[in-house]
This record gives structure tokens, sequence and C-alpha cells, in this order.
């Protein structure tokens, strides 16, 4: 879609990256870092001071402890996370359960690492858990559960009850979670981000992956991070020692010293529900029908009353005819499935949403 989004010049709602710059005081602090020396390699797990700064961040927001030496790494992005805890675990024969839609970065690296990826179907409108369907799914072989929360592409989150199930489900068994938990700190409507390491169980069984670039606006940056207890981030550095060894050390400066003022990341649920709510106000009167999303900065919108095409054929037409490139849902799934809904990135300025609901308003 981002070809076809260049190649007819359209408005580009399609893959999930901002068009506006990060704050420039975090580009100032790269510079300073580069400046006093921060040039040669960091330490293979990261910057001291970023992980302390993160260990500090889940005090506040969790009251759940990580220690900054054996408990957290800083990787090259929150998928270079996710390919390291899988590969550190999943191995020939062993099953791997993610939940449908998914993000496409999941089964890639399950099938390398010789693994089975479990497919367990969300179904809209609400795209909500069938716990008892995991349930029915998790045998001898099951290795991992991958969740993803708040989640690309539908927006959902998941509830406390949600994460006491899993717990539930996993306790007394060596199943290990990979929690992808990128957009943690956009949710919208008053809700509050429910990360794994809130449920004791499930935290000992867990890895959590994030990102620095979805948090601060700079996704070409690729620095993210992983969490997990000693035991299991043992297993885990294995693998980074040997896949990329250390991070952008400048970026890991300028980055610790920016989560010295909390409200850079407390105030991103009010930045982006005023992007959400405008988006989302300024197409009310289209023929789309939505709810407005939970979390993440993608919004669903619902296209049948329009039309009965695939959603991929419909996709293809609006960067063609109407110059709007979007995400077709179908793409996130394992099998032929169409539920007329299209995928919209909402973190654009307000003068590109505002374009863009022109055109929705046309169709």
């Amino acid at each position: 879609m981002n070809h076809l989004a260049k190649k007819y010049d359209a408005i580009n709602l399609s893959q999930g990256f901002p068009d506006f710059d990060p704050d420039s005081r975090l580009i100032d602090l790269v510079t300073k870092a580069m400046h006093s020396g921060y040039n040669q390699y960091a330490p293979m797990a990261g910057n001291m001071e970023l992980r302390e700064a993160i260990a500090k961040k889940y005090d506040v927001l969790y009251q759940s402890s990580y220690h900054p030496e054996t408990d957290i790494t800083i990787t090259a992005g929150a998928t270079q996370a996710i390919f390291c805890a899988i590969s550190a675990f999943v191995k020939s024969g062993d099953e791997v359960i993610i939940f449908r839609p998914a993000y496409d970065c999941y089964e890639p690296a399950i099938a390398l690492n010789g693994g089975k990826t479990i497919s367990v179907t969300l179904d809209g409108p609400d795209y909500q858990v069938n716990w008892n369907t995991v349930k029915e799914a998790i045998n001898d072989h099951t290795k991992m559960i991958i969740i993803n929360t708040p989640q690309n592409p539908i927006g959902t989150i998941f509830s406390e009850k949600d994460l006491l199930q899993l717990q539930a489900l996993t306790k007394d068994t060596n199943i290990i979670v990979l929690s992808d938990e990128v957009y943690e700190h956009i949710v919208f409507d008053g809700e509050t981000h429910k990360s794994v390491c809130l449920f004791p169980d499930l935290k000992a069984r867990s890895f959590v992956a994030a990102s620095f670039g979805k948090t601060f606006h700079n996704t070409g940056w690729k620095v993210g991070y992983c969490c997990a207890p000693k035991a299991l981030m043992d297993e885990f550095r294995k693998v980074h020692q040997f896949n990329v060894f250390c991070i952008n050390h400048p970026t890991q400066k300028a980055l610790a010293d920016y989560l010295n003022e909390p409200d850079h990341y407390l105030e991103l649920p009010g930045f982006y529900q005023k992007k959400r709510d405008l988006f989302l106000d300024l197409i009310k009167t289209s023929r789309f029908r939505f709810t407005p999303s939970k979390g993440t900065y993608f919004q669903l919108l619902d296209y049948s009353a329009i039309t009965d095409e695939g959603d991929v054929d419909l996709a293809k037409r609006l960067v063609k005819e109407k110059q709007l490139a979007s995400i077709p849902l179908s793409v996130f799934y394992n099998k032929e499935i169409n539920n007329n809904v299209l995928r919209f990135c909402f973190a654009k300025t307000d003068d590109t949403l505002k374009r863009a609901a022109d055109i929705i308003n046309t169709i």
C-alpha cells in the first residue's frame, strides 16, 4: 500500500507511522549525546541510564519492578524483541498461539524457528477473545502464547478479566507469554493499559515488548526494549547478543534523559484521543460505520453500506481513484475472510486528517 500510495500520490493512512516530527527537545538530546561522546558501542543489554529509567517507569505506572541489570534489554525496535523472544524458546514441533487479526511479524519468526502457528480468530465487530477456544487450543506442544494489547490492527484492549483468564490457563504450565505492548501509552476514554506485569503469575512467565518509536513519534529510530524476569531474559540475551549485540548509543542516552519527564508519555492518551475524535467527527456523516478505537492509533471503518467489494479490491481502488491509502483487514488473517473493514492510521497532522476526511465523505 505504501508503494501504491507513492505511485498515485495518495494521502497515506495505511502504514502506522506519524507524518509529524518528534519533539525537537528529544532531537536536541540526541545531538547532545553525540557531542558528549556516546558514539561507540553501548553495553550489550543497553545503556544503563535508559534501563534505569524504564525500570522507574514500570514502578510508577504499574507498581511492578524490573531490575535494570538483569530484567531489561534495549532492542532494535519491538520487532527485534519479539524475534529474540521467539527464537530463544520456540523450536521444531513447538506450537505458538496467536490471535487473528494479528500483526504480521509473529508468524514468520515462529516459522523460521521451526514452530507451528496456531491461530485463534477474533470475530468482529467486537473482536473479543473466546477463552474457551484458547483453552481448547492448548496442548502438550504449546510453547508460547502471543498477545497484543492495545491490539494492532483492530484497536481493542485486553481487560483485567482477559488477563486473569490468561493467567489461569497458563498457571502450572511451562507456557511462555509474549506480550506485545507497543501501544501501551495510547489508550482512550479513561481506560488504563493492563500490562501482563500487573499479574504476578503472568509476569513470572512473560516477556513484554515495547517501543519508543510508537511512543515518541520516531519509528525510524528503531529503538525498543524488552522486559522479563532474569531466568527468561538470560535466554533472550543469548539470541540478542549474536543478532544485533547492541543498539544505537546516542539515541539511548537521549531517551534516558527524555524519560526523566513522565509527562512525555503520560500526555499521549490525550494527544492521540484528540486526533481520533477529530477524525471520527470529520467523517460522521460519511457512509462508513465505526466503533471508536479503544487504543493504538488505528481506526477500523466498516464499508458494508457502501459496496460488496472485497477489502483488498476496495483498498486498491481507493488509492487509484480517490488518492487515499488504507489497509484491508483481511491481510491480517491466515484464511479467506472479508469483514468489509479497512484500517486507517490517524497518527497524522490535523491537516492530513481533514484532507483524508474530505475524500472519505465522498465515497
